[in-house]
Protein backbone atom coordinates (compact mmCIF):
# COMPACT_ATOMS: atom_id res chain seq x y z
CA UNK A 1 0.00 0.00 0.00
CA UNK A 2 2.99 2.47 0.73
CA UNK A 3 4.17 2.77 -2.76
CA UNK A 4 0.83 3.37 -4.61
CA UNK A 5 0.44 5.99 -1.93
CA UNK A 6 3.70 8.02 -2.39
CA UNK A 7 3.48 8.18 -6.04
CA UNK A 8 0.19 9.75 -5.79
CA UNK A 9 1.68 12.49 -3.18
CA UNK A 10 4.92 12.84 -5.74
CA UNK A 11 2.23 13.35 -8.47
CA UNK A 12 0.28 15.51 -6.18
CA UNK A 13 3.28 17.66 -5.41
CA UNK A 14 4.09 17.73 -9.06
CA UNK A 15 0.42 19.21 -10.22
CA UNK A 16 1.26 21.53 -7.04
CA UNK A 17 4.24 23.09 -8.35
CA UNK A 18 2.93 23.62 -11.92
CA UNK A 19 -0.44 25.38 -10.77
CA UNK A 20 2.23 27.65 -8.80
CA UNK A 21 4.09 28.40 -11.85
CA UNK A 22 0.99 29.14 -13.31
CA UNK A 23 -0.39 31.37 -11.03
CA UNK A 24 3.29 33.09 -10.20
CA UNK A 25 3.57 33.76 -14.30
CA UNK A 26 0.79 36.94 -14.36
CA UNK A 27 4.03 38.31 -11.65
CA UNK A 28 6.61 37.48 -14.59
CA UNK A 29 4.57 38.82 -17.07
CA UNK A 30 4.38 42.14 -14.80
CA UNK A 31 8.01 42.74 -14.63
CA UNK A 32 8.77 42.41 -18.03
CA UNK A 33 5.91 44.69 -18.99
CA UNK A 34 8.94 47.59 -19.02
CA UNK A 35 12.39 47.07 -19.89
CA UNK A 36 14.89 47.53 -16.91
CA UNK A 37 15.99 51.30 -16.02
CA UNK A 38 18.13 52.17 -18.64
CA UNK A 39 20.63 55.62 -19.18
CA UNK A 40 18.80 55.42 -23.28
CA UNK A 41 15.12 55.22 -21.42
CA UNK A 42 16.14 58.21 -18.86
CA UNK A 43 17.91 60.12 -22.01
CA UNK A 44 14.51 61.62 -23.12
CA UNK A 45 12.02 60.99 -19.49
CA UNK A 46 10.16 63.69 -18.01
CA UNK A 47 9.35 62.69 -13.98
CA UNK A 48 6.14 63.63 -12.20
CA UNK A 49 6.32 64.35 -8.53
CA UNK A 50 2.91 62.34 -7.23
CA UNK A 51 1.91 63.55 -4.15
CA UNK A 52 -0.01 61.00 -3.34
CA UNK A 53 -2.15 62.50 0.15
CA UNK A 54 -3.38 66.05 -1.65
CA UNK A 55 -3.77 64.15 -5.27
CA UNK A 56 -7.36 63.58 -5.07
CA UNK A 57 -10.04 64.00 -2.72
CA UNK A 58 -10.00 60.25 -1.69
CA UNK A 59 -6.15 61.21 -1.03
CA UNK A 60 -5.06 56.78 -2.11
CA UNK A 61 -2.93 55.02 -4.35
CA UNK A 62 -6.66 53.69 -6.31
CA UNK A 63 -7.60 57.04 -7.21
CA UNK A 64 -3.92 57.83 -8.79
CA UNK A 65 -3.47 54.70 -10.40
CA UNK A 66 -6.48 56.05 -12.37
CA UNK A 67 -5.22 58.68 -13.54
CA UNK A 68 -2.04 56.79 -14.51
CA UNK A 69 -2.70 56.38 -18.37
CA UNK A 70 -3.17 60.22 -18.29
CA UNK A 71 0.30 60.86 -17.68
CA UNK A 72 1.11 59.36 -20.87
CA UNK A 73 -0.50 62.50 -22.68
CA UNK A 74 2.58 64.45 -21.29
CA UNK A 75 5.39 62.09 -21.46
CA UNK A 76 6.33 61.04 -17.67
CA UNK A 77 8.18 58.21 -18.00
CA UNK A 78 9.12 58.43 -14.23
CA UNK A 79 6.57 58.98 -11.26
CA UNK A 80 7.99 59.81 -8.35
CA UNK A 81 6.17 58.92 -5.05
CA UNK A 82 6.50 61.57 -2.38
CA UNK A 83 6.61 59.48 1.04
CA UNK A 84 4.03 56.63 0.69
CA UNK A 85 4.97 55.18 4.65
CA UNK A 86 3.06 55.74 7.97
CA UNK A 87 3.62 58.82 9.83
CA UNK A 88 4.38 58.83 12.99
CA UNK A 89 1.89 60.63 15.84
CA UNK A 90 4.75 61.62 18.40
CA UNK A 91 5.35 65.17 18.00
CA UNK A 92 3.66 65.38 14.74
CA UNK A 93 3.28 68.91 13.91
CA UNK A 94 0.32 70.82 13.67
CA UNK A 95 0.28 74.62 12.90
CA UNK A 96 2.89 77.09 13.65
CA UNK A 97 5.26 75.56 16.59
CA UNK A 98 2.31 73.39 18.45
CA UNK A 99 2.41 69.61 17.60
CA UNK A 100 -0.63 67.73 17.65
CA UNK A 101 -0.14 67.37 21.50
CA UNK A 102 -0.98 70.35 22.02
CA UNK A 103 -3.74 70.63 20.30
CA UNK A 104 -6.32 69.59 23.15
CA UNK A 105 -10.25 69.13 21.07
CA UNK A 106 -9.42 65.46 19.52
CA UNK A 107 -11.72 66.49 16.25
CA UNK A 108 -9.59 69.31 15.67
CA UNK A 109 -6.31 67.02 16.43
CA UNK A 110 -7.36 64.79 13.68
CA UNK A 111 -7.15 67.27 10.64
CA UNK A 112 -3.32 66.98 11.28
CA UNK A 113 -2.26 64.51 9.22
CA UNK A 114 1.63 65.20 9.70
CA UNK A 115 4.53 65.30 7.66
CA UNK A 116 5.69 62.68 5.06
CA UNK A 117 8.76 63.08 6.31
CA UNK A 118 8.40 62.09 9.64
CA UNK A 119 8.52 57.86 8.97
CA UNK A 120 7.40 55.23 11.92
CA UNK A 121 8.00 52.60 9.77
CA UNK A 122 9.97 51.99 6.36
CA UNK A 123 8.59 48.65 5.49
CA UNK A 124 4.86 49.95 5.40
CA UNK A 125 2.24 51.95 3.84
CA UNK A 126 0.56 55.01 5.40
CA UNK A 127 -3.18 53.11 5.57
CA UNK A 128 -4.68 56.55 4.86
CA UNK A 129 -3.45 55.82 1.17
CA UNK A 130 -4.76 52.07 0.86
CA UNK A 131 -2.56 48.83 1.68
CA UNK A 132 0.19 46.70 -0.24
CA UNK A 133 -2.26 45.64 -2.99
CA UNK A 134 -3.13 48.96 -3.65
CA UNK A 135 0.40 50.40 -3.68
CA UNK A 136 1.34 47.28 -6.19
CA UNK A 137 -1.35 47.88 -8.88
CA UNK A 138 0.17 51.23 -8.80
CA UNK A 139 3.61 49.99 -9.88
CA UNK A 140 1.91 47.09 -12.16
CA UNK A 141 0.01 50.14 -13.69
CA UNK A 142 2.74 52.56 -14.01
CA UNK A 143 5.19 49.56 -15.75
CA UNK A 144 2.48 48.85 -18.37
CA UNK A 145 2.21 52.21 -19.34
CA UNK A 146 5.85 52.36 -19.82
CA UNK A 147 6.63 54.19 -16.59
CA UNK A 148 9.44 54.08 -13.68
CA UNK A 149 8.07 54.14 -10.07
CA UNK A 150 10.98 55.18 -7.78
CA UNK A 151 10.09 55.87 -3.77
CA UNK A 152 10.85 58.46 -1.55
CA UNK A 153 13.33 57.49 0.83
CA UNK A 154 14.53 59.51 4.05
CA UNK A 155 17.70 57.92 5.18
CA UNK A 156 18.89 61.21 7.61
CA UNK A 157 16.21 60.58 10.15
CA UNK A 158 12.40 58.94 11.24
CA UNK A 159 9.48 59.91 12.90
CA UNK A 160 9.83 59.41 17.02
CA UNK A 161 7.29 56.55 16.71
CA UNK A 162 10.07 54.74 15.09
CA UNK A 163 10.84 51.35 16.57
CA UNK A 164 14.53 51.89 16.63
CA UNK A 165 13.86 54.57 18.95
CA UNK A 166 13.36 51.95 21.86
CA UNK A 167 15.19 49.06 20.20
CA UNK A 168 18.41 50.77 18.68
CA UNK A 169 18.93 54.03 19.90
CA UNK A 170 22.25 53.71 18.99
CA UNK A 171 20.75 54.47 15.83
CA UNK A 172 20.49 58.31 16.51
CA UNK A 173 22.79 61.34 17.58
CA UNK A 174 22.08 62.42 21.24
CA UNK A 175 23.07 65.32 23.40
CA UNK A 176 25.21 65.98 26.13
CA UNK A 177 22.29 64.30 28.29
CA UNK A 178 21.98 61.32 26.14
CA UNK A 179 18.68 61.97 24.64
CA UNK A 180 17.81 61.31 21.02
CA UNK A 181 17.99 64.98 19.30
CA UNK A 182 15.82 66.34 16.37
CA UNK A 183 18.63 67.64 13.55
CA UNK A 184 20.75 70.13 14.43
CA UNK A 185 22.22 72.82 12.13
CA UNK A 186 26.51 72.20 12.77
CA UNK A 187 26.86 75.49 12.21
CA UNK A 188 25.20 76.93 15.09
CA UNK A 189 24.30 73.81 16.83
CA UNK A 190 20.67 75.08 17.23
CA UNK A 191 18.11 72.71 16.03
CA UNK A 192 16.54 73.10 12.59
CA UNK A 193 13.18 73.05 13.27
CA UNK A 194 12.73 69.80 12.36
CA UNK A 195 11.67 69.00 15.67
CA UNK A 196 8.82 65.91 14.65
CA UNK A 197 11.76 63.53 13.45
CA UNK A 198 14.90 62.01 14.81
CA UNK A 199 18.02 62.25 13.18
CA UNK A 200 19.86 59.29 12.58
CA UNK A 201 23.95 58.69 13.46
CA UNK A 202 25.77 57.00 10.64
CA UNK A 203 28.81 56.60 12.81
CA UNK A 204 26.90 53.53 13.89
CA UNK A 205 28.45 50.72 10.67
CA UNK A 206 24.78 48.73 11.92
CA UNK A 207 22.70 51.49 10.86
CA UNK A 208 23.88 51.35 7.50
CA UNK A 209 23.19 47.53 7.23
CA UNK A 210 19.63 47.98 8.90
CA UNK A 211 18.80 50.99 6.61
CA UNK A 212 20.28 49.06 3.50
CA UNK A 213 18.03 46.29 4.16
CA UNK A 214 14.73 48.87 4.35
CA UNK A 215 15.54 49.86 0.83
CA UNK A 216 15.89 46.10 -0.80
CA UNK A 217 12.70 45.14 0.62
CA UNK A 218 10.68 47.94 -1.75
CA UNK A 219 13.09 46.40 -4.84
CA UNK A 220 13.04 42.89 -4.05
CA UNK A 221 9.20 42.74 -3.27
CA UNK A 222 7.67 45.32 -4.67
CA UNK A 223 9.71 45.88 -7.78
CA UNK A 224 9.58 49.30 -7.89
CA UNK A 225 13.20 51.24 -9.65
CA UNK A 226 14.64 53.17 -7.79
CA UNK A 227 14.63 56.46 -5.00
CA UNK A 228 14.61 59.93 -4.74
CA UNK A 229 16.62 60.85 -1.74
CA UNK A 230 15.82 63.32 0.61
CA UNK A 231 18.60 66.08 1.98
CA UNK A 232 20.98 63.04 0.16
CA UNK A 233 24.17 65.18 1.26
CA UNK A 234 23.03 64.83 4.79
CA UNK A 235 23.75 61.46 5.02
CA UNK A 236 27.69 60.12 4.51
CA UNK A 237 28.43 59.36 0.81
CA UNK A 238 29.88 56.47 1.87
CA UNK A 239 26.28 54.85 2.37
CA UNK A 240 25.04 55.74 -0.75
CA UNK A 241 28.30 53.90 -2.05
CA UNK A 242 27.63 50.86 -0.24
CA UNK A 243 23.64 50.48 -1.24
CA UNK A 244 23.38 51.13 -4.43
CA UNK A 245 25.85 48.73 -5.91
CA UNK A 246 23.61 46.11 -3.77
CA UNK A 247 20.11 47.41 -4.98
CA UNK A 248 22.49 46.99 -8.84
CA UNK A 249 22.31 43.69 -7.85
CA UNK A 250 18.78 42.91 -7.39
CA UNK A 251 18.16 45.11 -11.07
CA UNK A 252 18.81 48.41 -12.68
CA UNK A 253 17.10 51.41 -10.45
CA UNK A 254 17.52 55.44 -10.97
CA UNK A 255 18.93 57.30 -8.27
CA UNK A 256 17.53 60.78 -7.86
CA UNK A 257 19.31 63.17 -5.13
CA UNK A 258 18.17 65.82 -3.43
CA UNK A 259 21.00 67.56 -3.78
CA UNK A 260 23.69 69.55 -6.40
CA UNK A 261 26.77 67.89 -4.74
CA UNK A 262 28.49 66.73 -7.80
CA UNK A 263 30.36 64.24 -5.26
CA UNK A 264 27.16 61.71 -5.04
CA UNK A 265 27.24 61.45 -8.52
CA UNK A 266 30.26 59.71 -8.52
CA UNK A 267 29.00 56.24 -7.53
CA UNK A 268 25.76 56.76 -5.93
CA UNK A 269 23.29 58.80 -8.02
CA UNK A 270 22.16 59.39 -11.29
CA UNK A 271 20.26 62.84 -11.30
CA UNK A 272 20.60 65.94 -8.84
CA UNK A 273 18.62 68.54 -8.06
CA UNK A 274 19.19 71.84 -10.40
CA UNK A 275 18.59 74.17 -6.77
CA UNK A 276 21.00 76.79 -8.27
CA UNK A 277 19.13 76.72 -11.66
CA UNK A 278 15.87 77.14 -10.24
CA UNK A 279 16.89 80.30 -7.98
CA UNK A 280 18.10 82.06 -10.71
CA UNK A 281 15.12 81.02 -13.01
CA UNK A 282 12.92 83.07 -9.78
CA UNK A 283 15.02 86.20 -10.28
CA UNK A 284 15.25 86.54 -13.58
CA UNK A 285 11.16 86.07 -13.53
CA UNK A 286 11.67 88.95 -10.62
CA UNK A 287 13.74 91.29 -12.69
CA UNK A 288 16.96 90.33 -10.00
CA UNK A 289 19.22 88.20 -12.76
CA UNK A 290 19.20 88.85 -16.18
CA UNK A 291 19.86 86.38 -19.52
CA UNK A 292 23.32 87.14 -19.27
CA UNK A 293 23.40 86.07 -15.08
CA UNK A 294 22.01 82.32 -16.43
CA UNK A 295 24.94 82.51 -19.51
CA UNK A 296 27.37 82.44 -16.67
CA UNK A 297 25.40 79.84 -14.47
CA UNK A 298 25.47 76.93 -17.58
CA UNK A 299 29.41 78.26 -18.57
CA UNK A 300 29.94 77.39 -13.89
CA UNK A 301 28.22 74.12 -14.51
CA UNK A 302 29.57 72.98 -17.41
CA UNK A 303 33.37 73.22 -15.80
CA UNK A 304 31.70 72.23 -12.64
CA UNK A 305 29.96 68.65 -13.22
CA UNK A 306 31.39 65.45 -15.32
CA UNK A 307 29.75 65.23 -19.08
CA UNK A 308 28.10 62.70 -17.62
CA UNK A 309 25.86 64.08 -14.36
CA UNK A 310 22.66 65.54 -15.13
CA UNK A 311 20.34 67.80 -13.16
CA UNK A 312 16.74 68.18 -12.46
CA UNK A 313 14.75 71.58 -13.81
CA UNK A 314 11.82 72.22 -11.99
CA UNK A 315 9.17 75.89 -11.58
CA UNK A 316 7.96 73.77 -8.56
CA UNK A 317 7.73 71.12 -6.44
CA UNK A 318 6.35 69.98 -2.89
CA UNK A 319 8.62 72.42 -0.92
CA UNK A 320 8.80 75.33 -3.26
CA UNK A 321 4.90 75.03 -3.28
CA UNK A 322 4.12 74.82 0.12
CA UNK A 323 6.74 76.79 1.83
CA UNK A 324 7.94 79.70 -0.90
CA UNK A 325 4.87 80.30 -3.25
CA UNK A 326 3.41 79.05 -6.53
CA UNK A 327 4.48 79.48 -10.01
CA UNK A 328 2.54 82.14 -10.76
CA UNK A 329 3.25 83.88 -7.27
CA UNK A 330 7.07 83.24 -8.06
CA UNK A 331 7.24 83.84 -11.64
CA UNK A 332 4.16 85.61 -12.80
CA UNK A 333 3.86 86.35 -16.76
CA UNK A 334 6.99 84.41 -16.81
CA UNK A 335 5.71 81.07 -15.62
CA UNK A 336 5.07 79.87 -19.08
CA UNK A 337 8.91 81.19 -20.28
CA UNK A 338 10.41 79.69 -17.74
CA UNK A 339 8.78 76.04 -17.93
CA UNK A 340 9.38 75.57 -21.27
CA UNK A 341 12.85 76.39 -20.53
CA UNK A 342 13.20 73.63 -17.93
CA UNK A 343 12.31 71.00 -21.40
CA UNK A 344 14.70 72.76 -23.13
CA UNK A 345 17.56 72.38 -21.01
CA UNK A 346 20.02 69.36 -20.75
CA UNK A 347 18.40 67.33 -17.97
CA UNK A 348 15.24 65.93 -16.77
CA UNK A 349 11.66 68.13 -16.69
CA UNK A 350 9.73 67.57 -13.56
CA UNK A 351 6.39 68.31 -13.68
CA UNK A 352 4.71 68.44 -9.46
CA UNK A 353 1.01 67.06 -8.78
CA UNK A 354 -1.22 70.47 -9.85
CA UNK A 355 0.78 72.20 -11.92
CA UNK A 356 -0.52 70.49 -14.94
CA UNK A 357 -3.76 71.97 -13.62
CA UNK A 358 -2.83 75.40 -13.90
CA UNK A 359 -2.73 74.73 -9.71
CA UNK A 360 -2.36 78.72 -8.36
CA UNK A 361 -2.42 77.67 -4.29
CA UNK A 362 -0.06 76.89 -1.80
CA UNK A 363 -1.16 73.39 -0.81
CA UNK A 364 -0.99 72.67 3.13
CA UNK A 365 1.75 70.64 4.00
CA UNK A 366 0.13 69.11 6.65
CA UNK A 367 -3.47 69.05 6.76
CA UNK A 368 -5.47 67.46 3.43
CA UNK A 369 -5.76 69.61 0.78
CA UNK A 370 -6.57 69.02 -2.94
CA UNK A 371 -5.22 69.82 -6.04
CA UNK A 372 -7.55 71.66 -9.08
CA UNK A 373 -8.59 68.71 -11.83
CA UNK A 374 -9.52 71.27 -14.83
CA UNK A 375 -6.96 71.21 -17.65
CA UNK A 376 -6.64 75.17 -18.45
CA UNK A 377 -3.50 76.57 -20.17
CA UNK A 378 -0.42 74.20 -18.78
CA UNK A 379 -1.68 70.77 -20.07
CA UNK A 380 -1.73 71.20 -23.49
CA UNK A 381 1.51 73.29 -23.61
CA UNK A 382 2.88 70.35 -21.25
CA UNK A 383 1.60 67.75 -23.66
CA UNK A 384 3.40 69.34 -26.41
CA UNK A 385 6.49 69.98 -24.28
CA UNK A 386 6.62 66.37 -23.52
CA UNK A 387 6.57 64.99 -26.89
CA UNK A 388 8.99 67.17 -27.91
CA UNK A 389 11.17 66.00 -25.06
CA UNK A 390 10.49 62.10 -25.75
CA UNK A 391 11.09 62.17 -29.08
CA UNK A 392 14.00 64.64 -30.52
CA UNK A 393 16.95 63.90 -30.12
CA UNK A 394 17.84 67.35 -29.36
CA UNK A 395 16.63 67.36 -26.24
CA UNK A 396 18.41 64.56 -25.04
CA UNK A 397 19.19 65.66 -21.31
CA UNK A 398 21.13 62.39 -19.51
CA UNK A 399 24.64 60.88 -19.67
CA UNK A 400 24.86 61.38 -23.27
CA UNK A 401 23.52 64.70 -23.64
CA UNK A 402 22.67 66.84 -26.19
CA UNK A 403 25.20 69.66 -26.57
CA UNK A 404 24.64 72.75 -25.27
CA UNK A 405 26.07 76.32 -27.33
CA UNK A 406 25.10 80.15 -26.25
CA UNK A 407 24.09 82.10 -28.99
CA UNK A 408 24.68 85.55 -29.23
CA UNK A 409 22.66 88.54 -29.61
CA UNK A 410 22.56 91.83 -29.39
CA UNK A 411 20.89 92.16 -26.08
CA UNK A 412 22.73 89.96 -24.21
CA UNK A 413 21.09 91.36 -20.31
CA UNK A 414 17.23 90.54 -22.05
CA UNK A 415 17.66 87.89 -24.34
CA UNK A 416 18.33 84.25 -23.44
CA UNK A 417 18.96 82.15 -26.73
CA UNK A 418 20.89 78.91 -27.19
CA UNK A 419 21.27 75.86 -29.70
CA UNK A 420 20.84 71.90 -28.51
CA UNK A 421 21.78 69.67 -30.57
CA UNK A 422 22.39 65.56 -30.79
CA UNK A 423 23.02 63.49 -34.21
CA UNK A 424 21.66 65.42 -36.49
CA UNK A 425 19.09 66.86 -34.48
CA UNK A 426 18.52 70.51 -34.01
CA UNK A 427 17.01 73.08 -31.39
CA UNK A 428 16.80 76.85 -30.79
CA UNK A 429 15.63 78.41 -27.72
CA UNK A 430 15.14 81.86 -27.76
CA UNK A 431 13.60 83.95 -25.22
CA UNK A 432 12.73 87.60 -23.89
CA UNK A 433 13.85 87.15 -20.55
CA UNK A 434 12.11 90.77 -19.28
CA UNK A 435 8.99 92.27 -18.95
CA UNK A 436 9.76 94.99 -21.76
CA UNK A 437 9.25 93.91 -25.34
CA UNK A 438 12.73 93.99 -27.14
CA UNK A 439 14.28 94.46 -30.43
CA UNK A 440 18.10 92.56 -31.13
CA UNK A 441 19.42 90.86 -33.70
CA UNK A 442 21.05 87.38 -33.29
CA UNK A 443 23.39 85.52 -34.86
CA UNK A 444 22.00 82.80 -36.69
CA UNK A 445 20.85 81.97 -40.20
CA UNK A 446 18.05 80.33 -41.57
CA UNK A 447 14.50 79.24 -42.02
CA UNK A 448 12.67 77.24 -39.11
CA UNK A 449 9.52 75.87 -38.14
CA UNK A 450 8.07 77.14 -34.92
CA UNK A 451 7.46 73.81 -32.91
CA UNK A 452 4.58 74.88 -30.52
CA UNK A 453 2.41 77.32 -33.37
CA UNK A 454 3.56 75.35 -36.34
CA UNK A 455 4.98 78.47 -37.71
CA UNK A 456 8.13 79.49 -40.54
CA UNK A 457 10.17 81.57 -39.15
CA UNK A 458 13.42 83.08 -41.04
CA UNK A 459 15.63 85.05 -39.19
CA UNK A 460 18.99 86.35 -40.60
CA UNK A 461 21.95 88.25 -38.74
CA UNK A 462 21.16 90.93 -40.64
CA UNK A 463 17.54 91.27 -39.89
CA UNK A 464 16.65 92.39 -36.26
CA UNK A 465 13.95 90.34 -34.17
CA UNK A 466 11.28 91.59 -32.11
CA UNK A 467 9.82 89.74 -28.49
CA UNK A 468 6.90 91.12 -26.35
CA UNK A 469 7.75 90.47 -22.57
CA UNK A 470 8.47 87.16 -21.57
CA UNK A 471 7.93 85.55 -25.73
CA UNK A 472 9.89 83.03 -26.56
CA UNK A 473 10.27 80.59 -29.30
CA UNK A 474 11.52 76.96 -29.57
CA UNK A 475 12.64 76.43 -32.84
CA UNK A 476 13.25 72.83 -34.90
CA UNK A 477 15.17 72.26 -37.93
CA UNK A 478 12.39 69.91 -40.44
Amino acid sequence: MKKPLIMLLAFTALFSCKENETQEQPKREEEQAIAPVSNDALESAVIYEANIRQYSPEGTFDAFTEDIPQLKELGVKVIWLMPIYPISMKNRKATGDLSVEDIEDPEERKKYLGSYYAISDYTDVNPEFGNFEDFEELVETAHENGMYVILDWVANHTGWDHKWIEEKPEYYHKNDKGEVTDPINPATGESWGWTDVAHLNFENEELHEAMGEEMKFWVEKYNVDGFRADVAGEVPTEFWESIVPQLKEIKPVFMLAESEDKDLFENAFDMGYNWEGHHIMNEMAQGKKTAKDWDAYMQKIDTTYQDDDYLMNFVTNHDENSWNGTVKERMGDASETMMALTYTLPGMPLIYSGQEYDMDKRLLFFEKDTIPKEKGKVWPLLEKLGELKNENKALHGGKEAASYENIETSEEEKVLAFKREKDGAELIYIANMSDESTNFSIKIEGNFEDYLSGEMIEISEDKNMDLKPWQFFILINK
